[in-house]
């Protein structure tokens, strides 16, 4: 009896439902009633009293009251279930908030129509999914026909979905305004202001160095301009001309490439065996509808929980892959964008996720990690659905011999992305930015300032000049080197006119980085 799974896994036994995308919850039967975590899921244990009758209404049933929903598998399911058994639910519990929930979804996610009478005026209507647990639309659309509050976050097109779990669970979940605050609070607005140029310049870099560009100062330049244009000030940022500015701006005039692709993409890279393939995105027919799509889900889930939805679209996005040319770093744009759109952040204020990212081999591979939790178990499932067949030359000019033959099938993975686990890497980058490389940058300002102070407590000169001696001192482990005496031998230099000073000097900045400054001496 212990073997004999229930809901949503009973429900793809009885109709041989092969998914990308795994269902999260394992229902199944035992002595015991228990909840167990497992690799990449959990394992819920339920008594005989719990039992459902053995058919789609009794599995769907159950899994909707007690296991997380999966919407790729609710699309492959409702394309094969007989529409008449939905039917029949409904007409035997017309009131019934479950069925009317199963009619709703069927007719949302297969375009198709139910034989059966709207629900009567007078029943109340029910959430399609939990707004407790789930990122949904901040004003749903109500669906008379089922008396269904219609909370999806997206649209039938493309609606990536996240579970957040319940208000005491969502822990993982960063408040990065409260953490840009705190800085506020014990930096100050004009040293984040100030710090905000370098930061910008500083996630371009980034943002190339990822894809192994960094070297590319014309193309950071660009990046760092667009961000600094851009950022937080898009009013739609998914529309095609909207993407198409961003996009020339980001990649400038020399650009092969622009617009929304019309031809195939795959990511991959050349062996000596031949092509190895990561992932392959929507195919071109399908990427107009899809990015209008993600276009009314970014709409729709504004003044919902900002880090969630900024995961959502972003992901999304780069899943999408729909410009010939910049996705990568458009994903990474769109972060920035929506926590400044969304107020979290001020418009001016970068949070500089690429550095976090491209800082360590550790950030690179996390990184690859949370973009393969899709692309990896799609691969596995479509490693036969490709070849490389007859050159074609595709409407936006692009030459290519690469055929996806399985477009049909794999739209229900596309459509449905389950971002549950990037908005959990996502929101974990978001601390480590905001906590570590924006503190360390707003402090090594704050640094620089006093040890400015302190040098011309004891000797006047401009700027470039104290901070040449800061740079040099901390880099030389606050040793005075050839160079800075040659450079500036009026205090290093032993006939210098400032040199009684120099020791006094050294010593007033390494205090101020090692966190005590000493007083300066009366003249």
């Amino acid at each position: 009896m212990s073997d004999t799974l229930l809901g949503f896994h009973r429900l793809a036994q009885l109709y041989g439902i092969q998914l990308v995308q795994p269902l999260f919850t394992r229902s199944r039967f035992g002595s015991v009633r228990q909840r167990e975590a497992e690799a990449g899921g959990e394992v819920r244990t339920w008594t005989a009293q719990y039992q459902p009758a053995d058919n789609f209404r009794g599995h769907f049933e159950f899994g909707l009251k007690y296991e997380r929903l999966n919407f790729e598998f609710f699309s492959r399911l409702f394309h094969r279930v007989d529409p008449q058994e939905v039917a029949a639910w409904v007409r035997d519990a017309p009131t019934g908030s479950y069925a009317r929930r199963a009619g709703f979804f069927y007719e949302w996610f297969t375009g198709r129509q139910l034989a059966v009478p709207d629900t009567a005026p007078n029943v109340g209507y029910v959430d399609a999914i939990d707004a407790r647990q789930y990122l949904v639309a901040q004003r749903p659309d109500r669906v008379r026909r089922w008396r269904v509050n219609d909370n999806l976050p997206g649209v039938r097109d493309f609606c990536p979905m996240i579970f957040l779990g319940e208000q005491a669970q969502r822990g993982w979940l960063y408040d990065v305004a409260a953490g840009v605050q705190s800085l506020d609070a014990t930096y100050g607005p004009e040293l984040l202001l100030r710090s905000a140029a370098w930061l910008t310049f500083k996630e371009s870099r980034a943002s190339f160095a990822i894809e192994h560009e960094a070297d590319k100062q014309d193309r950071v330049k660009r990046f760092a301009a667009a961000i600094g244009t851009y950022s937080g000030r898009m009013a739609d940022p998914m529309a095609p001309e909207q993407l198409l500015m961003l996009q020339q701006t980001v990649l400038g005039e020399a650009a092969l490439r622009v617009g929304i692709r019309q031809s195939p993409v795959f990511v991959g890279e050349r062996s000596f065996t031949g092509e190895i393939i990561y992932y392959i995105a929507p195919s071109e027919e399908l990427v107009d509808g899809m990015l209008d799509a993600l276009r009314s889900f970014e709409a729709r889930t504004r003044g919902v929980n900002p880090v969630a939805r900024a995961a959502a679209v972003s992901f999304a996005f780069v899943y999408l892959h729909p410009l010939a040319d910049g996705n990568g770093r458009i994903h990474r744009f769109l972060i920035n964008h929506l926590l400044a759109a969304d107020k979290v952040v001020p418009a001016n204020i970068i949070v500089p996720v690429s550095a976090t990212i491209a800082g360590s081999a550790k950030g690179r591979a996390d990184y690859d990690q949370a973009l393969e939790a899709f692309s990896r178990p799609f691969m596995q499932v479509y490693t036969d659905a490709y070849r490389f067949g007859p050159k074609r030359l595709c409407p936006d000019g692009v030459e290519t011999n690469f055929e996806f033959l399985q477009t049909e099938d794999a739209q229900h993975a596309w459509r449905y992305l389950d971002m549950s686990e990037q908005a959990r890497y996502l929101s974990g980058v978001l601390r480590q930015t905001v906590e570590q490389e924006m503190a360390q940058e707003a402090l090594a300002l704050r640094q620089y300032d006093e040890a400015r102070v302190a040098i011309k407590d004891f000797v006047e000169m401009p700027d470039t000049d104290a901070d040449r001696i800061i740079r040099s001192l901390k880099k030389g482990d606050w040793q005075v080197s050839g160079k800075l005496r040659k450079t500036l031998p009026q205090i290093f230099a032993e006939d210098g006119a400032f040199y009684a000073k120099h020791a006094q000097i050294i010593a007033a900045v390494r205090a101020v980085f090692e966190g005590k400054r000493p007083e300066a001496e009366e003249d």
